[in-house]
């Protein structure tokens, strides 16, 4: 049973090979030069929406890295406050919120 997989997965392995050498050497041969003069407007058209997508995403993206700049310059700017000035707030159920010195 072992023999008989092994030998499949040979068989598998040894096809794609030859598929992959068959494809790699026909390509050449198939290659032209791109030439847009008889493109469609259906091409320039998904051309267009392609550019629009990607440049939508431009706004999320700069959200992200503004947020991520000012997260991490806030964190290295900000002064810890002097044990004397700081307070806790402590909240008590029913009661609100109550200032606590430390």
């Amino acid at each position: 049973m072992i023999e008989i997989e092994k030998s499949r997965l040979t068989c598998l392995t040894n096809g794609l090979i030859g598929l992959l050498l068959l494809v790699g050497n026909a390509t050449p041969a198939f290659a032209r030069g791109i030439s847009f003069e008889d493109v469609g407007v259906g091409l320039w058209i998904f051309i267009i929406i392609g550019a629009i997508v990607v440049l939508l995403q431009l706004i999320p993206a700069a959200i992200l890295f503004f947020s991520f700049i000012g997260t991490t310059s806030g964190m290295i700017v900000r002064r810890k406050k002097a044990p004397e000035e700081a307070e806790e707030k402590v909240v008590v159920p029913g009661y609100g919120a109550a200032a606590a010195q430390k």
